[in-house]
């Protein structure tokens, strides 16, 4: 066991890197688990999957729509209700697709004759893409991690710090955001996409800032042959709350179940295969470790080499 048995906020729940964060959390010894997501079918699933892992589990099953903020307040809250806090949260919802509020996330598919959209999202350069194909995209992937990530750390911020399990200091929460390694090293045409990703790298980086010990550095600054020694106070909040970020590479989920295993977007990766959901859930679960405990702001590429 790796973790100290806490209380896990999983979105994006329903499938793929969520789907196998939440079982992972479940297999750590994590037996108070919130499952967050769009799609209700998804969750069911996830939820059998959790159950045979760890019978014992009590699982809280979110319908949730990250775009929405009252969906995001109304599941914190259920959470804290039933197990009084939140002390590992994943944030692993995304899309690559145009949204439907009532059927959930609908994958854009290419139309004959090319054209159209791709695996992550339209699949064409600005000047050819609709703001509402950008705007859908934004709202979840961008948008969505900042809603859970502020709800998740106003909460957490109320809370004692929860112990280590092997003796180091222990978090009033760990939040984990999932972005992409499209966010460091974009492909054409995936300048949506791309920018969500990058978005979620520097909200992960700026948000860690904001939760840290408050600080002060004397700055000296040269000035006409004058050393004038400055107090800069960062505005931080001295609380103990970890934020930190994965960004995947080509992951076997629904999302790229159009790439081909032998393709040449996967062959030529250093690591020429996709990354199992397994293998990214297993980086999420040691960033919310106390293994990690010296990680804040820090983004782990976990993508085969592919921004090397």
């Amino acid at each position: 066991m790796t973790l100290y048995p806490g209380v896990a906020f999983v979105t994006g729940a329903g499938s793929g890197i969520g789907r196998h964060t939440a079982m992972s959390f479940a297999k750590e010894g994590c037996t108070k688990i919130t499952i967050a997501d769009v799609t209700h079918t998804g969750l069911m699933v996830t939820e059998q999957a959790i159950r045979a892992i760890a019978p014992q589990a009590r699982v809280y099953v979110a319908q949730m729509d990250v775009r929405v903020e009252a969906d995001i307040r109304r599941a914190i809250e259920c959470t804290v209700e039933r197990f009084g806090r939140i002390d590992y949260a994943a944030n692993c919802a995304g899309t690559n697709s145009s949204p439907n509020t009532r059927l959930g996330w609908m994958r854009l598919t290419r139309p004959a004759g090319g054209g159209g959209a791709g695996i992550y999202g339209p699949e064409a350069a600005s000047p050819d893409v609709k703001p509402s194909d950008f705007d859908n995209v934004f709202s979840v992937n961008a948008r969505g991690v900042w809603l859970c990530a502020r709800a998740q750390t106003r909460q957490m911020k109320m809370q004692q710090p929860l112990p280590s399990h092997d003796g180091r200091p222990g978090a009033r929460g760990v939040i984990v955001n999932v972005a992409s390694s499209l966010g460091i090293s974009p492909i054409p045409g995936k300048t949506p996409y791309a920018a969500s990703k990058a978005a979620v790298i520097q909200m992960t980086k700026s948000d860690a800032l904001d939760v840290s010990h408050k600080k002060r550095h004397n700055v000296l600054l040269d000035e006409d042959d004058r050393s004038t020694e400055l107090t800069r106070k960062l505005q931080c909040s001295p609380f103990d709350i970890r934020v930190n970020g994965v960004a995947p590479g080509i992951t076997d989920t629904p999302f790229t179940r159009d790439i081909p295993h032998d393709g040449v977007a996967v062959r030529g990766m250093p690591v020429p295969r996709k990354s199992s959901p397994q293998e990214i859930a297993d980086v999420i679960l040691f960033i919310a470790s106390s293994k990690a405990s010296f990680l804040q702001g820090a983004i782990i590429s976990a993508d085969g080499g592919h921004t090397i």
